[in-house]
């Protein structure tokens, strides 16, 4: 059974690392937030409950604390909200579903949630397989910031991910079956760090090797010299590809794998003394549990680096950050992730999207939380923020692609007894004009 999981671990990395190319492009606008209410008692109840559903893969072949923090992070919120009085008084009842990381388990999780509870949204969606996404889309459900794990929030309206879309959404994924990422993460670490030597390490698996290719056509239109290293996806030998990377003189080291092979690669990075300047990985992998899954590798621990699209979960000088952090804390919770923060930013952005419909924001709800009323809001073409949490995120259905764009990233370092430490600084700063190339999801 060790093959297919690792398979599906394969296929998730790679579906990650192509959805964190599309970055959300700079410019802000800070939404007020529900959160600026005091009070220690909840408010007088305003009316039914606002009910919203959130769909995880939390039982799925790559196991459950994959895909579980976005859900997390939203949950938090919802229960702090609703601690301190809800929307306007209406108390956030939220429904959950487990798909098990199957389009089976998924279409049964959308009829649950969206034909039998008749929640209002779906909130922070983390699943493997999407297969209710276009049911989803016919109902008319705003399904407000979930992961993009495959193309499902750059092919169907009503959908929107939690980093944002240029695409048309017209049922087709991208321009024509073709989606489009930038080159920034490949820029800041040439400008900012002088790295001039890359190498992609992959196995010899389809989504592997296809998400490799990318990653390498990137690195040679910022005009890196790339080194690829492939290994076999059944008896992989890490340290012949780390000792051959040692040799080509890498700056950075870029893959296209899952945890537990990052981890080896790192463990024989160390034995063969390879030093880099950065082991860059993704936001799933932004998490506190680095000292323990790289627990036999210091020196490549020490280097890793991850970008994405969403501010540090470790910047604690930031207000949102610190209420995202007491309120986890709150909850129990003793790890965190930048997953976690993700879900936060989503289920706050329903709320700002279910306070405007209460304030009579929609017209045609009548001033009630409705369906069309909050799928209105997202649909403002306004950049949204999460009061910094995010990078800011647009919906701007453009009929053609874009060939150059400018774009932001959060980069962030770990370290042993500080851990992810902000680079680069402010992430809203940290921009770059880049090409955009298309690839095929």
């Amino acid at each position: 059974m060790r093959r297919p999981v690792r398979a599906a671990e394969v296929l998730l990395t790679a579906a990650l690392l192509l959805a964190g190319a599309a970055s959300a492009a700079c410019g802000s606008r800070l939404p007020e937030s529900d959160f600026e209410r005091r009070g220690t008692a909840p408010a007088p109840a305003g009316g039914a409950p606002v009910r919203v559903g959130i769909i995880t893969s939390a039982t799925s072949p790559v196991g459950g604390a994959a895909f579980t923090g976005p859900r997390d992070g939203a949950k938090a919120y919802f229960d702090r909200l609703n601690a301190r009085g809800g929307i306007q008084g209406r108390r956030v009842e939220v429904r959950t579903c487990d798909d098990g990381g199957s389009g089976v388990g998924n279409n049964d999780c959308v009829r649950e949630l969206v034909d039998e509870d008749k929640v209002v949204a779906l909130v922070a969606t983390a699943s493997l397989e999407y297969a209710g996404a276009s049911r989803v889309s016919r109902a008319g459900v705003p399904d407000i910031g979930g992961q993009p794990i495959g193309p499902a929030y750059d092919t169907y309206p009503h959908l929107y991910g939690i980093y944002g879309s240029l695409a048309p959404r017209n049922g087709k994924p991208g321009w024509d079956g073709r989606l489009y990422g930038g080159t920034e993460v490949y820029r800041y670490f040439k400008r900012e760090q002088g790295a001039r030597t890359a190498a992609v390490v992959s196995y010899n698996q389809a989504a592997s090797a296809a998400y490799a290719r990318l990653v390498t056509r990137g690195l040679k239109a910022e005009g890196y010299k790339v080194v690829t290293e492939q290994v076999d996806f059944a008896l992989p030998n890490f340290r012949a590809a780390a000792a051959d990377l040692k040799e080509q003189g890498a700056d950075l080291v870029f893959d296209a794998m899952d945890t537990h092979g990052n981890a080896q690669l790192c463990e024989a990075m160390d034995d063969v003394g390879a030093k880099v300047t950065a082991k860059v990985t993704n936001v799933q992998n932004w998490t506190s549990t680095v000292g323990e899954d790289y627990k036999d590798a210091p020196r490549c621990r020490n280097a890793l680096w991850a970008t994405g699209s969403s501010r540090n979960y470790e910047d604690t000088a930031h207000p949102a950050v610190r209420e995202f952090r007491a309120a986890m804390k709150d909850g129990g919770e003793k790890g965190l992730s930048q997953w976690q923060l993700e879900g936060w930013a989503a289920a706050m952005w329903f709320t700002d999207a279910a306070t405007s419909c209460l304030a009579g924001g929609g017209a045609e709800a009548g001033g009630d939380v409705t369906r069309a009323c909050v799928d209105g809001y997202m649909n403002r073409n306004e950049p949204y923020s999460a009061r910094g949490l995010l990078l800011p995120v647009t919906f701007e259905e453009r009929a053609e692609p874009p060939g150059s764009r400018r774009t932001c990233v959060s980069v962030a370092r770990w370290r042993d007894g500080r851990g992810w430490v902000t680079q680069g600084g402010d992430m809203n700063d940290n921009c770059f004009d880049v090409p955009q190339l298309a690839y095929q999801p």
